[in-house]
């Protein structure tokens, strides 16, 4: 187990249902849903500055089950990091009740930043529409991460079109569902919420691991290994490129006789 990736993937976790959820909970009728929907998408972004080049900044047990299907991480690397993700969202939502409830008349029970279709969605979207709805915003989520991530890390400005993608994702998805896109965001929470937050929980973890796998099987189509881009390689191969160049020229200069 390489300690820095789990580390990685625990810390962010934590930090994004802290500060994303967070503003929810905290400042939801100051910053409306706009201002929550750029507070998912900033802290996303600024994670995967910090940590992209470490772990990748999954933070989302639907992304590494994307990265998974696309055969970019092992089962071993994706289970340990489906483990920190969790345990992650659960720290965070634990560190934001601690703090909620140093807030006078903030309630905590019931709501506090989770998900819900039925009486508890804004627009009392029904059980079908709201799965089908959490399908769809992950595939987006997860096929932007795949589309612009080069094999598992997160380099330049990859991460800027991820966070974008999760700010738009909440904008639409928040009146519907509260968005989740991401299992760990919602089980922490759920667990200090409490109520009818876990009844549907069941959803919010199932929903958007379905939409992070058929992300990973429609970018295979869309943008396929054996694609004859970018000189005959693919943008993921130029790497593997440079370094089969410098072992070549290693080779070569084995070869050479040593000089006095």
């Amino acid at each position: 187990m390489d300690k820095r990736t789990v580390t990685c993937e625990f810390l962010g976790t934590l930090l994004l249902v802290f500060f994303a959820v967070g503003s929810a909970v905290l400042a939801g009728e100051y910053i409306g849903t706009l201002g929550i929907a750029l507070a998912f998408g900033f802290t996303l972004l600024a994670l995967a500055y910090a940590l992209g080049p470490i772990s990748g900044c999954h933070v989302n047990p639907a992304v590494t089950l994307g990265m998974l299907v696309a055969g970019r991480i092992s089962v071993r690397t994706a289970v340990e990091y489906w483990v920190a993700q969790l345990l992650g969202g659960i720290a965070g939502a634990a560190l934001l009740f601690l703090v909620a409830k140093q807030v006078p008349g903030l309630k905590t029970s019931g709501a506090f930043g989770t998900n819900g279709y039925g009486s508890r969605s804004a627009v009392g979207i029904n059980i079908g529409g709201a799965f089908v709805v959490e399908v769809v915003l992950t595939f987006l989520l997860v096929f932007v991460v795949l589309s612009v991530t080069h094999k598992v890390a997160v380099f330049g400005f990859d991460g800027l079109p991820i966070g974008l993608a999760l700010a738009a994702i909440h904008l639409v998805g928040i009146p519907l569902t509260g968005t989740s896109v991401n299992p760990a965001r919602s089980l922490g929470p759920a667990l200090f919420a409490g109520g009818a937050a876990l009844s549907q929980l069941w959803l919010f973890l199932v929903a958007p691991l379905i939409g992070g796998a058929l992300a990973a099987l429609v970018h295979h189509v869309t943008h396929p290994p054996t694609a004859a881009r970018h000189g005959g390689l693919r943008v993921d191969d130029h790497a593997d490129h440079a370094d089969q160049a410098a072992r070549d020229a290693g080779d070569t200069g084995a070869e050479r006789p040593e000089t006095a």
